[in-house]
């Protein structure tokens, strides 16, 4: 099923997750994150028929979920994604119990994924290579899944997936679906039926026609339209709506019991001719290449079927296979969904906008006559970058055929995971006469600063810093946020209205915590203005007053230094301890050498470019000085100190891993000799006192041996961390 259109949710995809990197702390504040903003998701489109997310961004955080889970499966949640199927049933309808659980498929994004998924059961059923598997192909209904139970040959209910475990009883709606036969001719056995409702093309636009005619709601979407229909509390209203069904399957042992059929192809032969509508492209397939090749001519035809599809399901035909190869958590080992890629569209780009970010990144943005990709109306589309537009990678390579994107050309559009569509081609057949390149401005457009594009960078940059409106405003937004100082009663609307301000303008962070004194001093109180209070007022000072007291790293991660995240910020406090020590290292380091430039490179997940980004910020004078009437309000926590193994041999020093160690993986070793109280470096200076060297170490040994820096191996290292 598709998850149709994204409502503008403020979800953060923050798809560039990075393992190895990643501390046991930060993975498990993400996957409750993920917890949270997935169970939303399951929420608003089993239950509500209101998608947030598009399939694909949908797909890449549940795959960042278990990316996480395998690589911290001590931190799985006993809520985890990957235990769960769909979401608790909606109110309103009656709950029926399924035969067997509803499960989701798993996915397929490339023919190698359905080449592993083959081997994997070729494995599991330990079968030899001239031993045929044979497999099921047939499209993947974008649409609402239904089961329908059937006694003595007559419907009795008909339920929708729920949870996966109890569905809504939809059985007076489900009556009403003319592909749904009430009776089974001849059939006497308890069966149930699963397959999927949808709506045709021509079907939906009539509907969301007539809706509008008459002021009603109107529909994102087929999907949406076919699942709002069905769950309607008055079946009455169903009815008049044109839903249809296509059966994929049973639950149970179904049709096999009776020995009607051996093989999942024989079975559908077998629904068809109780009255079922079963996907005229349901296809054998005897191998791989017959699967693949299937899913290209199901894709090639894509357009032209009349309903939406958004992938070609593969099931092993043999049902005693089946029943051999079971079910994981929430997906059968038997069968697979191989996803379409993203819906592209041509369009007609009317004009190239420049957004300012809170860094100061200017962000070329195509602006676009509305199309509809994938379900969604696409009228804004990202650029990316000057090279981009040029027609060339960061390497000065052609991308798009060298092909370069002006104003008023025809492009056309791919909506994949990115929060912003982008632009991936262009016709020149239909470029106007006369179109000039585009030529990326040299100075700010919101407050004329010089726009600096750095030797090795993509970006153009404003360096109008606090002084440049956008960059204020989003860095003020960035230092009020939920992981940085989150003050309640002071958001992004809050902080875009005091920026404005005349009379208690917020400009730097630092007006924040002036804000009660100053509207103290000023006759022109903030709970006499329209949409304020007394109380309202006084919630915001408290909020605001509460947040003096702030750890080191979550102040270091709000002020919105460029490459330091939240995980980076806490691995600099951590290192540091204090806000004085940290403020003299960045003195220290200014120039990009000597020993506090060494040492902050040292910090394990610290690299050149975070520690030259980080430096810089400090050294800028109009920063500095925002930096320093800010931390005059603040009390800094310092981080909690690790508890250390008593008498440890590696208290206090500093220790770096190098080459291959075959006992443990890096993640433990480091966590190891943290827990003895060492500081565990990236990097080796004359500083290091010990160096742990497995196989492949190379040029970090060389240097730990050319600065007398102790170098031990594996075995010696697993000696020293011995418990006590």
């Amino acid at each position: 099923m598709g998850r149709g259109k994204d409502r503008g949710s403020r979800v953060e995809h923050r798809l560039d997750l990075d393992l190895a990197n990643m501390s046991k702390a930060a993975a498990k504040a993400e996957l409750a994150r993920l917890a949270q903003v997935l169970a939303q998701a399951d929420k608003a489109y089993y239950q509500e028929d209101a998608p947030l997310l598009s399939d694909a961004a949908y797909d890449a955080l549940r795959q960042r979920n278990r990316d996480i889970e395998a690589a911290f499966p001590d931190l799985v949640r006993s809520d985890s994604l990957e235990r769960k199927v769909g979401a608790a049933p909606a109110e309103g309808f009656g709950k029926i119990a399924h035969m067997e659980p509803m499960l989701s498929l798993s996915n397929a994004f490339a023919d190698k994924d359905v080449e592993d998924f083959i081997n994997r059961l070729r494995r599991y059923l330990n079968m030899g290579g001239d031993d045929a598997l044979e497999c099921t192909a047939e499209p993947k209904i974008d649409g609402l899944s239904l089961s329908l139970r059937y006694e003595e040959g007559r419907l009795v209910h008909a339920a929708t997936r729920g949870d996966g475990v109890v569905g809504e009883n939809v059985s007076e709606n489900a009556r009403t679906i003319d592909d749904i036969p009430l009776r089974l001719a001849g059939w006497l056995q308890p069966l149930e039926i699963r397959g999927e409702v949808y709506m045709r093309y021509e079907d939906f636009t009539a509907l969301n026609a007539h809706q509008a005619q008459r002021g009603g709601k109107t529909f994102a979407n087929p999907r949406n339209a076919a699942a709002g229909s069905l769950r309607q509390l008055d079946a009455r209203i169903t009815a008049s709506r044109p839903l249809r069904f296509f059966a994929h399957g049973w639950a149970g042992d179904g049709l096999a019991s009776t020995g009607i059929a051996a093989t999942q192809a024989e079975a559908m032969e077998q629904l068809a001719a109780l009255g079922f509508a079963v996907n005229p492209l349901l296809c054998l397939c005897a191998d791989l290449e017959a699967m693949l090749a299937h899913y290209r001519s199901v894709e090639a035809q894509r357009a032209s079927l009349g309903y939406d599809i958004d992938g070609v399901v593969y099931k092993v035909n043999r049902l005693d296979l089946q029943k051999r190869l079971g079910f994981r958590t929430n997906t059968p080992r038997w069968a697979m969904a191989h996803k379409f890629p993203a819906e592209r569209a041509w369009t007609q780009l009317s004009r190239i906008d420049i957004q300012v970010g809170r860094t100061g990144a200017l962000s070329p943005v195509a602006r676009l006559l509305p199309v509809t990709v994938g379900g969604v109306s696409v009228s804004n589309a990202t650029l990316h970058n000057e090279d981009y537009i040029a027609g060339r990678d960061s390497k000065g390579g052609r991308i798009r055929q060298g092909k370069d994107i002006r104003e008023g050309d025809w492009v056309q559009v791919c909506r994949a995971g990115d929060v912003i569509p982008k632009v991936v081609d262009v016709d020149l057949s239909r470029r106007l006469a006369g179109t000039a390149p585009f030529v990326f401005p040299a100075r700010c457009p919101e407050c004329g600063s010089e726009a600096l594009r750095e030797s090795g960078d993509a970006v153009h940059r404003c360096a109008g810093g606090m002084g440049c409106p956008a960059q204020a405003v989003e860095r003020l937004r960035h230092f009020v946020s939920g992981k940085a100082f989150d003050i309640e009663g002071l958001g992004a609307k809050q902080i875009e209205m005091f920026y404005n301000d005349s009379v208690l303008p917020i400009r730097t962070p630092a007006d924040i915590f002036a804000l009660a004194q100053r509207d103290a001093q000023n006759p022109a109180k903030l709970q006499d203005r329209k949409g304020w209070g007394a109380q309202s007022a006084g919630n915001l000072f408290a909020a605001i007053e509460a947040r003096r007291r702030i750890p080191l790293g979550r102040l270091l991660f709000s002020l919105g230094i460029r490459h330091v995240g939240e995980a980076a910020a806490k691995l600099i406090a951590q290192h540091y301890g204090q806000w004085d020590r940290l403020m003299a290292a960045m003195d220290g380091a200014c120039g990009l050498e000597g020993s506090q430039w060494q040492d902050l490179l040292g910090i394990d997940g610290v690299g050149e470019v975070m520690a030259r980004s980080l430096v810089r910020a400090f050294a800028q004078p109009a920063e500095r000085r925002s930096i320093e009437a800010l931390i005059a309000h603040l009390e800094i926590l310092a981080p909690a100190v690790r508890s250390v193994a008593i008498d440890s041999p590696l208290q206090g020093q500093s220790v770096v891993f190098t080459g291959t160690l075959a006992q443990m993986t890096r993640a433990e070793a480091k966590s190891r000799a943290e827990a003895l109280g060492a500081r565990v470096l990236g990097s080796i200076s004359a500083r290091t006192d010990l160096v742990v060297a497995g196989p492949g170490a190379g040029a970090k040994a060389q240097k730990a041996a050319a600065l007398g820096v102790r170098v031990i191996d594996e075995a010696a290292w697993l000696a020293l961390a011995a418990p006590l």
